[in-house]
């Protein structure tokens, strides 16, 4: 604690302070940044999932890095394409051989209702997602030429990446803005000070960009690849939103310590002893948290919990360190105009000890209604449907979805993402009969081969991510695995095949989905674990943490039943896709344990001068709202995910952001304060409170008392 409380001890070692951090911000920037490794798969899974195994299998093809990009063109009236303008899509085709591997593009082929065309251009995926994105910008650049009445569409594989690509063009810049601006508007409101929101919002603002930096030398360098997009997306609203609390947290401390003490150094010094343990316990609980997806079998999320960890240890250096330093050297007039002076009588928390008072006189029904309501959105959540197709990942539709749902009309659905069923040349005839066989498989042929490899394409009638595609999916895998001799060779890390192997695509998907039922199984009960043991060791009790656990996984419940209803009464939206869950709960989990952390630490505290259930009556009429601010901070700044363009990250963010608000407004306000009520001294069993009736340490729970008769 002496190493914290040393940058409040004089003027010399605040600016010592502050210019260290200055400096160790500018060596970050100087960090080497390692090259990025490859992705372990195109989902992130590992080598024990079929779907990896046929990329590697696919590897060992010939021309291994091509795939097809699709030209679909339509009738602008969906009507059937007539002579002129199948003649006018052969005259337009004819030049794009200059964009297909080998110099040549397939000729164009007519559904047989005669009302589309398509098109398949073998691209060269080398190079990245850049390259891949500016061939398809490219070739569809080329295909302006075609007659007005004709709509023109390219998707397919290199055509979703290119998409995806630019969907997230400057969206990092869009969500810094939105989050700064809504960070500046709630601690203006908060302090009432033209002066005060600057501080806190610097520090933050650049503790963000810095952690930002730190990611791209840190992730690449323990072995993950660092793709960005969603990783830096949520741990940028991670740092602003947990940096933002923990300096709610100190400052309102301090400003309670400027009240009492005259040297603004002793009072940082107090201000700090105090906040210390719950902002270190709080950000130690949540990088915990978060470290648990390193057990998930994405690489995404596991590239997450390094982004997220690190971000929040940045956000507690800022707070403790920085913040403090910053404070002082600008003193009380920071406050103005509402000054602290020594003496003076607080207005903050009044509100909140009311409510407090109104609690403590009816527990039990207070108690019960509350729990009601956290039931009755829970409800909300049965029903729930999980999995969301690629045509359903974006908020706003890209052309490689319209193109894929414009050729679903009229073909099979599965036309766009064939099935790659990997065997070995010698099986190809069998495996191929085999997969025809399977109900729900539209057509299957032989593909590109290798000496020892050979791929068959399958197309599935369902579209890509239905219930319909992964019943037809778990046939398919079943009918050519049961194929005599028809096991590819083994890629290096894998275990033996015993037959052949489905993959591509539409597979990853399905290997996706049960990857990440997996990591509900193994993870959440960790993460409970976890942070129970973190609030045991804290509250040196055992009933207090229980109650804790138990109330935050009962609004995670409530959070994630509302959200269901808004997305599918309101949003429409079709489904959750299945990373929600976990990322979900980890966060609220991590994060609703902090608003009880805060207020818990702070009842322990001034129940040594009077008692328990006066201990949190003080303590929430002190942070009541501090906390409140600080939650409706964290919950705007993750609703903030929903500017970012996939439907992931906006139902991660609602969710989210519901969870902390019903943590901040109703289980930190009501239920944990009438839980507190109820037991008495029984709530801090085994521990126990030791009375310390010294008066200044009473002189914060005077006003407690005081409501309370």
């Amino acid at each position: 604690m002496s190493v914290l409380t040393r940058v409040a001890r004089s003027r010399r070692a605040a600016w010592l302070t502050v210019l260290l951090a200055v400096v160790a911000g500018a060596l970050v920037f100087a960090l080497p940044t390692p090259d990025n490794p490859a992705p372990v798969s195109a989902t992130g899974l590992s080598e024990s999932w079929e779907s990896t195994q046929v990329e590697l299998l696919q590897d060992e093809l010939p021309a291994s890095d091509v795939a097809a990009a699709v030209v679909v063109v339509s009738r602008d009236d969906d009507a059937p394409l007539t002579d002129a303008d199948q003649a006018a899509i052969t005259s337009g085709s004819a030049g794009l051989g200059q964009f297909a591997v080998g110099g040549q593009a397939a000729p164009p082929q007519v559904s047989p209702d005669g009302t589309v065309a398509l098109v398949a251009v073998p691209m060269s995926t080398a190079g990245g997602q850049e390259a891949v994105t500016e061939r398809v910008a490219e070739l569809r650049e080329a295909l302006t030429a075609l007659p007005g009445e004709l709509t023109v569409e390219v998707t397919g594989g290199p055509a979703f990446t290119a998409d995806l690509t630019k969907v997230f063009e400057g969206a990092d810049l869009t969500l810094l803005a939105f989050t700064a601006a809504v960070v500046a508007v709630l601690l203006l409101v908060t302090y009432r000070s033209p002066l005060l929101w600057l501080v806190p919002l610097a520090i933050v603002a650049a503790t963000e960009q810095i952690t930002l930096r730190v990611l791209d030398t840190i992730i690449p360098a323990v072995g993950i690849n660092f793709a960005g997009g969603a990783v830096t997306g949520i741990a940028s609203v991670l740092v602003f939103g947990a940096a933002t609390n923990y300096a709610l947290l100190l400052i309102a401390r301090y400003r309670e310590e400027l009240r009492r003490e005259a040297d603004r150094f002793v009072a940082m010094r107090k201000a700090l002893r105090r906040t210390a343990e719950p902002i270190l316990a709080s950000g130690g609980t949540v990088m915990l948290g978060v470290l648990t997806l390193l057990l998930s079998e994405r690489e995404l999320n596991r590239a997450l919990a390094v982004a997220c960890a690190t971000g929040i240890l940045l956000a507690m250096a800022s707070a403790l360190l920085v913040l403090p330093a910053a404070l002082v050297l600008g003193g009380r007039r920071l406050f103005w105009p509402l000054v602290p002076e020594v003496g003076s009588v607080g207005r903050e928390g009044r509100i909140w000890g009311r409510l407090g008072a109104a609690v403590i006189r009816r527990p039990v029904p207070v108690a019960a209604l509350a729990t009601l309501l956290l039931a009755a959105l829970s409800l909300g959540g049965v029903g729930i449907r999980t999995g969301l197709s690629e045509t359903e990942q974006f908020r706003v539709q890209p052309e490689a979805v319209a193109g894929a749902q414009t050729l679903g009309r009229a073909l099979p659905a599965g036309t766009t993402q064939p099935v790659a069923v990997m065997t070995n040349p010698g099986a190809v005839p069998a495996v191929t009969e085999a997969a025809t066989t399977v109900d729900g498989v539209a057509s299957a042929r032989p593909g590109p081969a290798g000496p020892a490899v050979a791929q068959i394409d399958v197309v599935l009638d369902a579209e890509p991510g239905t219930a319909a595609s992964d019943r037809t999916l778990a046939a398919l895998r079943d009918a050519v695995a049961g194929v005599p001799g028809s096991a590819p060779p083994t890629p290096a890390g894998v275990d033996e095949l015993s037959g052949a192997v489905v993959g591509g695509s539409v597979a990853g998907d399905y290997d996706s989905a049960a990857a990440d039922d997996r990591d509900l199984r193994v993870i959440l009960p960790l993460i409970l674990l976890l942070v129970g043991a973190v609030l045991v060791l804290l509250l040196r009790g055992i009933i207090a943490p229980v109650l804790l656990v138990v109330t935050v996984v009962a609004s995670y419940f409530a959070s994630l039943g509302g959200a269901w209803l808004l997305f599918d009464h309101v949003l429409g939206f079709p489904a959750l896709d299945t990373t929600v869950p976990l990322l979900a709960f980890v966060f609220l989990v991590a994060l609703g344990v902090d608003y009880n952390i805060f207020l818990v630490t702070r009842a322990r505290e001034d129940a040594r001068a009077t008692g328990t259930r006066d201990g949190m009556l003080s303590a929430l009429r002190a942070t009541g709202g501090v906390i409140t601010s600080a939650g409706i901070l964290l919950a705007a700044v993750f609703a903030l995910l929903g500017v970012l363009p996939l439907i992931t990250l906006t139902q991660i963010g609602i969710i989210v952001c519901l969870g902390v608000l019903l943590d901040t407004l109703l289980v930190r306000t009501v239920v944990v304060p009438a839980l507190a009520f109820l037991l008495g001294e029984k709530f801090w069993w085994p521990g126990r409170i030791t009375r310390d009736q010294n008066p200044k340490q009473t002189h914060s729970v005077m006003s407690a008392r005081t409501l309370r008769t």
